[in-house]
């Protein structure tokens, strides 16, 4: 009979020693997930004071509530869950911003009438959330993040950048399924759009004609 931990996680056996109280398997889980976490807070929050916070403030609650951990999700799952909720709770405090806690007085329906038509043609066949997987296109694309509007990219963060499931998105930003779907359908357009501009043909660029009335 093959070994039952070939199938585990490679988090698994950290995370039960960590529980047993080895403050080395914890430093090394905690060494892992650092920049990923680091890296979700930034994309999240945009600036890097706020994304230090959730970072130690993600850690802090990993370590408290470590025993209660059953495995249900991956450690993975768990600790971007964790941090997404850290980053949603300095979003909320943040003065001024529209937070993206509440539904909005704009339903699915209303969002999908102001999705933009593109302009360019992609000379690719990868959409931007597999995009985020290539190296050399990660840079333009958390550039591109950078200019859509927070709802929007929030959950193309959460669902494409992190893998949350459409549940999970809603969840934690307190949305309707879908309400998630329309926002991300938005967020994968303007996303596609933005990085045609500079990765696609100008040549290929399409020219709205003017409509004429009779």
């Amino acid at each position: 009979m093959p070994d039952q931990r070939t199938a585990e996680s490679p988090d698994a056996e950290l995370v039960r020693r960590a529980k047993a109280g080895d403050l080395g398997a914890f430093e090394a889980l905690t060494n892992g997930y650092e920049q990923r976490v680091y890296g979700l807070a930034m994309r999240m929050l945009r600036q890097e004071q706020d994304a230090e916070d959730v970072t130690q403030q993600t850690f802090l609650s990993v370590l408290e509530n470590l025993e209660g951990f059953r495995g249900e999700a991956s450690f993975s799952t768990w600790v971007l869950r964790i941090a997404s909720h850290a980053a949603l709770k300095i979003i909320r405090k943040r003065k001024g911003l529209n937070t993206v806690s509440l539904e909005e007085a704009a339903a699915p329906s209303d969002e999908l009438n102001s999705i933009p038509h593109p302009e360019f043609i992609a000379d690719w066949r990868d959409s931007p959330e597999h995009l985020v997987e290539q190296n050399e296109v990660r840079r333009l694309l958390d550039d591109a993040l950078t200019r859509l509007d927070e709802k929007h990219r929030l959950v193309f963060v959460l669902r494409d950048v992190e893998g949350f499931s459409v549940r999970e998105t809603a969840d934690a930003l307190e949305l309707s399924e879908a309400n998630v779907k329309v926002r991300l359908l938005r967020a994968r357009l303007q996303l596609r759009e933005d990085l045609t501009r500079v990765l696609g043909d100008p040549e290929r660029q399409l020219v709205r004609l003017p409509h004429h009335h009779e």
